[in-house]
């Protein structure tokens, strides 16, 4: 080959499209728009005023005036190509909202386990506190200490000394 043929390592160009382009994600926010429109009692108003107008231009009008007659196929078909519309939109509209429900369902589900993560992290560091401090004094233990000593007839004077083992100590040898 020449070096112009086929290359693995680039990306082949985009064909050209005789239909027209357009983004997808814009097309979805104006079909969930008309969506909502359709969804909504100003559209019923809107649509219930265009039928009643529609027939009734039809059968006070004069007959020369008249573009569709009794039947009113014109309007049928008005109806139905208005339906054949209104379908896809709605379905397009509701894919696109189950889709953002999935990822709000998948961002809440993310938060509620770093949640309980950080439940079970806070709930593992209070009982680690709640275990030191029961190894050290708290007021009330200290206070229940002082009650014992004063209640004991000697003011707790005999009890044997920490370090000492019952022996006075140097400082105690020279207050004598």
């Amino acid at each position: 080959m020449d070096g112009e043929g086929i290359r693995l390592d680039r990306p082949k160009a985009r064909r050209r499209s005789p239909l027209p382009r357009w983004d997808p994600e814009a097309f979805g926010r104006a079909s969930e728009r008309i969506a909502r429109f359709l969804g909504t009692g100003r559209f019923i108003a809107w649509m219930t005023a265009f039928v009643a107008s529609w027939l009734a231009w039809n059968i006070l009008a004069p007959s020369r005036l008249r573009f569709d007659p009794f039947p009113f196929i014109f309007l049928t078909l008005m109806l139905s190509l208005q339906a054949s519309y209104s379908a896809p939109l709605i379905l397009l509209a509701q894919y696109r909202q189950a889709d953002r429900d999935r990822v709000n369902l998948e961002q809440d589900r993310k938060q509620n386990e770093r949640s309980i993560a950080d439940t079970e992290f806070l709930t593992r560091e209070i009982a680690a506190l709640r275990t030191g401090l029961g190894e050290v004094a708290t007021r009330d233990w200290l206070r229940d200490q002082l009650e014992d000593l004063r209640r004991e007839p000697d003011g707790g004077r005999s009890a044997p000394r920490p370090g000492g083992h019952g022996e006075p100590r140097p400082s105690e040898e020279r207050d004598r």
